[in-house]
């Protein structure tokens, strides 16, 4: 009787942790146009919100399913202009289609163009499934500036969202009341993919994605598994595109190039692909850098790539992976022991991240500026790129600041070593 009052309790408590979570992510998305109350803060959230989605569909795909797609943004794009056109086509009179559905109308899109191409590119798996995803891009990129009465060419198409039936006396004509309509579906959709990866064919995707014979071997087709993933992943690539259509009233061939395949590659491995929480972490970070190192400097791209050539050697399990990897020292009580160590290694990578930011920043300057213009503005204070002085400071900030870090970085993976160690010995 009394083990069986423990279980019920431990089933109990983990099941309102588990519902405390969605709670908890619903008030805080309830309360987020509060603390951030302006235009542009709204215009970045709504972003964010239609990313997050976008990843974690595309961590459907290569996360659980071990497939590399270099055109996961065709169901992302397509779900947008099937979204955009319905809102032209049914927008006005009693045919009018209610805003809220126009997201479910670029997910069907997504998931009828998801079973067309997937119903040939999933017979296969590795390099030859990535080959295929590339083409399907091409072939759609390409075919956006073709026919022009569907994708309406460089131009694209619009439309107009308060036409849609209002529902409530929302007619969907400000941002906020846009920022809400994505974060139900943001939430709604993140709870739906995190259900499917519970269910047994999300768990045989990660089966197939490890180990595809030994899958077939116990009765599965990884055929099979793959195209279901595949066909889900389209249709919530596809309610992003839709939200996408709401939200900027516009769809251009942009949304359906290669470049926004690589992006959502990028958010989704920089947040880390092993885990369900990673492409979430990496559409925020890939939207704030967008959003707003785009508005301080020219070339944030090249710190994003930096970014993501960093993760790549360093951290291969992402942002989300390197969070994990703490776990077993937060477990323990632990993590205190880390302030310190970590303290200094940050405060020497700063050090090093302003010497090498200030070198790229005055290379651009002196490399690609108008003649005559020879000041920059940088970190609240202005340099003189023709001088000597900046040149010399921030190269001793980066050349000091790397050789700093070879000194204290082995310290902090020492405390994190003996943390996680005892953490683990604590826990056997």
């Amino acid at each position: 009787m009394s083990v069986a009052i423990a279980t019920a309790a431990r089933s109990t408590a983990a099941g309102a942790r588990r519902y405390g979570l969605w709670i908890t992510t619903a008030l805080l998305l309830a309360g987020l146009p509060q603390a951030f109350a302006s235009p542009i803060a709204i215009a970045v959230l709504n972003k964010m919100g239609i990313a997050i989605i976008f990843a974690l569909s595309y961590n459907m795909l290569l996360g659980q399913g071990g497939m590399l797609s270099f055109g996961h943004a065709v169901y992302f794009g397509l779900g947008g202009f099937i979204a955009m056109h319905a809102l032209r086509l049914l927008g006005g009179g009693p045919a009018a289609l209610p805003v809220p559905l126009l997201p479910l109308v670029g997910g069907l899109a997504g998931l009828a163009f998801g079973a067309l191409f997937g119903s040939f590119s999933t017979n296969r798996a590795g390099t030859v499934f990535a080959m295929i995803s590339l083409g399907i891009g091409e072939l759609i990129a390409s075919s956006s500036l073709i026919f022009k009465g569907f994708f309406g060419g460089e131009e694209g198409i619009s439309g107009n969202r308060t036409r849609g039936l209002a529902i409530a006396g929302l007619n969907f004509a400000t941002d906020v009341q846009v920022y809400y309509l994505i974060a139900a579906w943001a939430l709604l959709a993140t709870a739906l993919m995190y259900a499917f990866s519970r269910t047994p064919v999300g768990r045989m995707a990660n089966a197939v994605r490890d180990n595809p014979e030994r899958a077939e071997f116990v009765g599965y087709s990884q055929r099979t598994v793959r195209f279901v993933s595949f066909c889900a992943g389209g249709f919530f690539a596809g309610i992003a595109g839709g939200l996408l259509a709401v939200n900027y009233e516009i769809v251009t061939e942009e949304t359906v190039n290669l470049v926004t395949s690589g992006n959502v590659l990028v958010m989704a491995y920089i947040g880390g692909v092993g885990y369900f929480v990673g492409p979430i972490i990496g559409a925020i970070i890939f939207t704030l850098l967008q959003s707003l190192l785009s508005d301080y400097t020219e070339i944030w791209l090249l710190y994003l790539g930096i970014l993501f050539l960093a993760t790549v050697l360093f951290v291969p399990t992402g942002f989300a992976g390197v969070l994990m990897m703490h776990e077993p020292a937060r477990r323990a009580g632990r993590l205190h022991r880390l302030a310190l160590p970590y303290l200094a290694a940050g405060a020497v990578a700063l050090g090093t991240a302003v010497g090498v930011v200030g070198l790229l920043e005055m290379v651009h300057v002196w490399s690609s500026a108008a003649t005559g213009r020879t000041r920059l503005r940088i970190f609240w204070t202005s340099v003189d790129v023709a001088r000597a002085a900046p040149w010399l400071v921030f190269a001793a900030l980066a050349v000091g600041g790397v050789l700093a870090l070879r000194r204290v970085a082995p310290r902090a993976a020492a405390a994190f070593g003996e943390a996680t160690d005892r953490g683990q010995g604590a826990a056997r």
